[in-house]
């Protein structure tokens, strides 16, 4: 491990290798805050479930239109620079909302202010995820392309351990302090990541290229009016002084005017250059996404989650009301989880890369059936019979079931690095990220509306077991559409 992370280190330069890992440690350590702001929506405000996840997937919604800060950070540089200013402003972002809920009662005692407050984190943390991913796109096409599968595993390893490291110190922390602590605590991580931004060295982008061009060509033809009106003026030098104080007048006054056209045809050309670059990034993206391999993924993805309703939301409510589980254990439970991220991580990369996705996706959703049977004995109480307690159920179905999604995240990641286009490393990543998010989301809904048909409230889950088991049913539906996946494909080539 210790030579393989030297050997990234020599690849990819410290200080990258660093940003890198702690932004994606940050990533993975909202869970410590995040977990607060559950207990804060469910204790302090008396939300329902619904009313829960509607707040969490507003909230979350910023993940759903990454493409937006691709674009942005892909075609507009700022100062010449593509990536660094766009972290540092996600950062910025991602660091404000927590000291505001931390000082202002009121911020974090009303719905609303409180969802409007976690959507700017999450506007700041999305873009943050964009402009990284985009700069491991870019590295690993330029100067690494041997090491993609290692990069992206060693930042998905970090994330990890950030999970690992928040959700330990979050359950020990809602039990220890108050809310609003909490969330003072957590803005250290986001203001060391905002120093950390100036670490890392960025080539300038000349985008003014264009615009000193024809300033330069400007600027030569103002020259060769100016040698003009020498040579006038000297032919005419019998003319008298007031002449040539209304011709100096005359001078001045054109030289302000060509200065006024100057910067205006600067700006003019920049914003050209700017459209250009946009509409090229466009064409570019869409002959990306014509790919067998890139368009059918994600749509096979997207319907991965779309088709699957979301409970997570209600099985935290029957977890810390029905079986009465603290908070100190379900941040023990989420560090089994994350736990099981890093095994699915090492697994896929040591065994898994030659697979054929078809497989690996199949299997995937096969065990996601299997695991989310656990929750069904788990609600029927079965488990008691056979004297299996509540916590090794809850423990088993983190552990297991993070790990066999991240069998179907990796692939995805990696291909998407690899074939990204020059010059839209950032859009290409957002784009396959937000359908992930926004699939997400959408599952969300999907799970909230369940809840509400079903009639499943805090207090009242007689209905859950019915729920669960139409969530196993739909688990089987994604592998109808694997036909959707290239036969070919798989986790290191196209």
């Amino acid at each position: 491990m210790i030579k393989w992370l030297r050997r990234l280190r020599a690849a990819f330069g410290a200080s990258f290798l660093w940003l890198v890992c702690l932004i994606y440690f940050t990533q993975g350590f909202r869970s410590f805050v995040w977990t607060a702001v559950s207990y804060q929506l469910k204790d302090t405000l008396k939300l329902s479930p619904s009313s829960s996840q509607f707040v969490f997937s507003i909230a979350f919604f910023p993940w759903s239109i990454k493409p937006l800060y691709g674009i942005l950070s892909d075609c507009i540089p700022i100062k010449g620079r593509k990536r660094v200013p766009y972290l540092v402003i996600a950062t910025v972002l991602s660091l404000v909302p927590w000291p505001i809920l931390g000082l202002n009662a009121m911020s974090r005692s009303s719905m609303w202010l409180l969802m409007a407050f976690l959507t700017v984190q999450n506007l700041g943390s999305a873009m943050a995820d964009v402009v990284v991913d985009a700069m491991i796109a870019e590295t690993v096409r330029h100067e690494r392309a041997s090491f993609a599968g290692d990069l992206q595993s060693v930042s998905w390893l970090a994330m990890a351990f950030g999970g690992i490291c928040g959700s330990l110190t979050g359950g020990f922390a809602l039990s220890n302090f108050d809310i609003h602590t909490i969330f003072l605590l957590f803005s250290i991580l986001p203001s060391i990541q905002l120093l950390s931004c100036g670490l890392v060295e960025e080539n300038s982008v000349d985008s003014e290229a264009f615009a000193e061009s024809k300033l330069r060509s400007s600027q030569g033809v103002n020259g060769n009016h100016s040698s003009l009106d020498e040579e006038s003026f000297s032919e005419k030098k019998s003319n008298t002084s007031i002449t040539r104080r209304k011709k100096s007048k005359k001078g001045s006054k054109n030289k302000t005017v060509s200065s006024k056209v100057q910067v205006s045809g600067k700006l003019d050309s920049l914003a050209s250059q700017w459209f250009q670059s946009l509409k090229a990034a466009t064409f570019s993206l869409c002959r990306a996404f014509k790919q067998p391999i890139i368009l059918r993924s994600m749509a096979w993805f997207f319907l991965a989650h779309i088709s699957i309703p979301n409970l997570s939301t209600v099985m935290f409510y029957y977890q810390t009301e029905f079986l009465n589980l603290e908070a100190s254990f379900l941040g023990t439970a989420r560090v089994v989880g994350w736990l099981g991220l890093m095994l699915g991580t090492l697994v896929y990369n040591r065994f898994l890369k030659r697979m054929e996705l078809r497989r690996i996706l199949m299997w995937s959703q096969l065990g996601l059936a299997f695991l989310t049977l656990l929750d069904i004995v788990l609600v029927s109480r079965v488990n008691l019979t056979f004297g299996i307690s509540d916590r090794i159920m809850v423990l088993c179905g983190s552990a297991l079931s993070d790990a066999v999604n991240q069998f179907k995240f990796m692939p995805f990641l990696i291909l998407s690095g690899q074939l990204c286009p020059p010059g839209i490393e950032g859009t290409l990543f957002a784009l396959f990220m937000s359908i992930n998010n926004l699939g997400s989301t959408l599952g969300s809904f999907v799970g909230a509306g369940l809840a509400s048909v079903l009639s499943i409230s805090s207090g009242s889950f007689d209905n859950l077991l019915l729920g669960i088991v139409i969530q196993v049913l739909c688990i089987f539906i994604p592998i109808a559409f694997l036909f959707l996946i290239p036969k070919e494909a798989t986790g290191i080539s196209a």
